[in-house]
């Protein structure tokens, strides 16, 4: 069974960035992850609205984008889940490996290019997001694969 844990940048380095806006006034600049690795991608910026899902959450399929990073800043304060794998040795994700995190209010993620990730899963209310991704408009802009179904919640404390 997965855990889901806080979202903390050590715990999420392995897959991309966690981005979270100022306390006082000021800047803070994310570029670690942002990556597109093909010279025809153009960077592409979307809004989109999530409404939240019911807990357990049932997990049928994992996403990645081998090529690029994906960015997904909360409009307004939000909770939601991230869901990531590493990959398998005979391809797709480890499922057996993947590990699970709530991202809080005043938090948003950058998943690193060719990372295994679950589609964005809200709780609490709807959310409007700001996403984004370098496209190419080519089938290789993403990839989707089913995984063994199974479900996913949180524990009593993150409640």
């Amino acid at each position: 069974m997965i855990s889901v844990q806080p979202l903390t940048e050590d715990a999420f380095a392995a897959y991309g960035e966690v981005l979270t806006v100022p306390v006082s006034n000021g800047r803070r600049s994310y570029e670690r992850a942002l990556l597109s690795t093909r010279p025809e991608a153009k960077p592409v910026l979307t809004f989109s609205q999530r409404d939240p899902l019911a807990l357990p959450l049932r997990v049928r399929q994992m996403e990645r984008h081998v090529f690029s990073s994906q960015s997904f800043i909360p409009l307004a304060p939000a909770r939601f889940l991230v869901l990531v794998a590493p990959h398998a040795p005979q391809g797709g994700p480890d499922m057996t490996r993947a590990e699970a995190f709530l991202a809080g209010f005043g938090q948003g993620i950058t998943y690193g290019a060719n990372v295994w990730h679950h589609g964005m899963t809200v709780l609490d209310a709807p959310a409007r997001f700001a996403v984004l991704i370098w496209q190419a408009g080519t089938a290789e802009d993403e990839e989707f694969v089913d995984v063994a179904p199974f479900d996913l919640d949180l524990p009593q404390e993150l409640r």
